[in-house]
């Protein structure tokens, strides 16, 4: 056990709600009379066995630093009370963190002073509580915190659903009978009647503006996780009274061991007015490829645009000079080699050699680079697109306007191409309609360093399957590269410093979990091509796949099945499934649950289709089971 400032306690308490529910939390804390601040960590994740392997490596670490660390179960989750909020009561687990915030601030232990911690879907949520109780909250550390269900007006396939089905599956676990009693059967069967699917509300819910802070932030993310705009937005819109700082690396989706520490002197900072230096640290301090860069303020001033026409620095091979239009058809299955979308740190997460993407989509070059070249921020490519055609009167072929899907790679001269970011863009499909004319297409941030002797390419497709959902033509679209151009953030390397690296603390072993993995373990990631049937399918299966023993004695047993197809000339054959397995058992109680979950989706020209399923058993017989059925708008961006 490594040695800490401070002995700490560890004791499970329920925390009482204006309207009668009770919360459970899990408090650790320094052995202490003194009141100490809180860090606050609120999530619709489960505490006593789904998070509880980090909690018990992290919140150990922080009570030894002097703070309260409290982990608390949302309403309607794990062992809380209450009904998982719905589109209706979005806002509930918002209320519900504030009045949190401002109970635990009036124990007699706090010294009223409240940070809060998240990750993910938890590290936005953390955002929005510091905005809606800021007195109480004092600073917020939020990871990879999550973003939107839409890129660039085009719905996003790969992960949405998955994770609707892993939502739905977490809300309708039951309460432990080992932490709640006899209650537990009525409290699981009154959760399962009031469960809603949640992905027809991700999907037609309006565009979030961009995040601000409300109390002093650190965000953190990886250059690869969908959240790293997001946190440069969070560094961008910094003030004096509500500083940010930004720390962006080369990490898998969560918050990085090494960032613990940097996490600690932000709360000691703000929660217990220590002179650490925590607001000397620059505003952005990213992984470039080669080296830690700071950089202060941010935008940097070391960062100008260069701006790439598609007619001369970069240039499409085999375009006959005197064709204005270059015509970009991808078949369907193009962005089967994209990765994840979001990155847990497995090796099939990363997007391979790019080299056959490149082949199913439209390549435009620049020479071989003659130094190193540093990309530190956001690329945007602006698009002269040919006039669309008039829509078909055929009501096949909808009104959901044309994908373009960007990708920036570095090519050695070996041949192999690395992908650097991407980003999409979804052209009206109403040639009198408003809009401008030159379009910009929006990449994701990027940090990285090119170096010399490889070339950049940009490459143009017009399908990014199963990442996003194929558009109803599949014609693609004609753009014209004389008025087009690549704009890169260069970096100068001069005008920054550099960052010192970032250390893993010390942590306490997690009791101890046995994992019985199958005898035969699906691949994380599998592709099949039917020639025959020219059809595409890819299957994914998650880490998380296998049988957890708990030290309490709770065996969880978990299987998680992604399936994509699509057949590679017709778009509107592009389906998707998750199929989920959750068993838990106590067997000294003789306590035996399995939820099986299922989410399909399909589309046509104008709408998704989306049939979800649910199945709750005790003990092999089946206590409930209901199906969804939803129209989603593809349109409603």
């Amino acid at each position: 056990m490594p040695s800490y400032p401070h002995r700490t306690t560890r004791e499970d308490l329920r925390v009482p709600l204006p309207d009668g529910t009770e919360l459970y939390a899990r408090l650790w804390r320094p052995a202490t009379d003194a009141p100490v601040p809180v860090v606050l960590e609120y999530s619709t994740g489960r505490l006593t066995d789904w998070t509880a392997t980090e909690d018990a490596r992290r919140h150990p670490w922080f009570a030894g630093h002097g703070h309260a660390a409290v982990r608390v179960d949302a309403r309607g989750h794990g062992n809380s009370g209450g009904l998982p909020p719905t589109a209706a009561s979005a806002d509930a687990l918002v209320e519900d963190g504030a009045e949190l915030v401002r109970r635990l601030a009036d124990r007699p232990w706090c010294n009223g002073r409240i940070g809060l911690l998240g990750t993910g879907a938890a590290g936005a949520l953390a955002l929005r509580i510091a905005d809606r109780a800021p007195d109480a909250v004092r600073a917020v550390v939020t990871a990879c915190p999550d973003g939107p269900h839409r890129l660039g007006g085009a719905v996003l396939a790969a992960d949405g659903h998955t994770r609707a089905t892993a939502h739905l599956a977490d809300a309708a676990r039951p309460p432990d009978p080992l932490y709640v009693g006899d209650d537990w059967r009525a409290l699981w069967l009154a959760r399962l009647a009031a469960l809603e699917p949640p992905l027809a509300d991700w999907l037609t819910a309006p565009a979030a503006p961009a995040p601000a802070a409300a109390v002093p932030t650190l965000a953190i993310a990886g250059w690869s996780d969908p959240a790293a705009a997001t946190v440069l937005a969070l560094a961008e819109r910094s003030t004096a009274a509500t500083p940010v700082r930004a720390v962006l690396g080369p990490w898998p989706h969560g918050l990085p061991d090494e960032l613990l520490p940097e996490a600690l002197r932000w709360y000691d900072h703000w929660l217990r007015d220590l002179d650490n230096g925590a607001l000397d640290t620059p505003a952005l301090r990213s992984w470039l490829g080669t080296r830690w860069s700071a950089d202060d303020p941010w935008p940097s001033p070391g960062v100008r645009e260069v701006h790439y026409g598609l007619d001369g620095p970069l240039r499409a091979a085999g375009t006959a000079s005197e064709d204005r239009w270059v015509r970009v058809r991808s078949p369907q299955h193009t962005g089967l080699n994209a990765g994840a979308y979001v990155a847990h740190g497995r090796p099939a997460d990363r997007p391979p050699d790019q080299r056959e993407e490149d082949g199913r989509s439209v390549c435009f070059d620049s020479r071989p680079l003659p130094e190193p070249l540093e990309l530190h921020g956001s690329p945007a490519l602006t698009l002269h697109p040919a006039p669309a055609p008039p829509p078909s009167p055929s009501p096949s072929s909808g009104s959901g306007g044309t994908l373009v899907a960007a990708r920036l790679c570095a090519v050695a001269p070996d041949g192999t191409s690395t992908l650097l970011t991407r980003g999409f863009l979804t052209l009206p499909a109403d040639p009198d309609g408003p809009g401008d004319p030159y379009p910009v297409l929006a990449l994701a941030p990027v940090g990285a360093t090119v170096p010399p002797g490889h070339r950049l390419r940009l490459t143009l497709s017009s399908s990014y399957w199963p990442w996003l959902w194929p558009c109803a033509d599949p014609d693609g679209f004609a753009v014209d590269p004389s008025h087009s151009a690549l704009t890169l953030p260069v970096h100068d390397p001069a005008t920054s410093t550099d960052a010192a690296p970032f250390r893993s603390p010390t942590l306490p072993l997690p009791p101890p979990l046995h994992l019985t993995e199958p005898l035969i373990a699906r691949p994380e990631r599998v592709t099949v091509h039917d020639i025959g049937r020219r059809e595409w399918r890819t299957e994914l299966s998650p880490a998380t796949d296998g049988t957890r023993t708990h030290p309490d004695g709770l065996v969880r047993d978990e299987h998680t099945v992604t399936a994509y197809r699509v057949l590679t000339a017709t778009p509107l054959s592009a389906q998707a499934r998750t199929d989920h397995t959750l068993r838990l058992e106590r067997p000294a109680l003789g306590w035996d649950i399995t939820l099986h979950t299922r989410t399909e989706l399909r589309c046509d020209a104008t709408h998704l289709l989306a049939h979800t399923q649910l199945r709750a058993e005790e003990a092999g017989n089946v206590v409930f089971t209901k199906e969804w059925h939803h129209r989603i708008p593809r349109d409603n961006t």
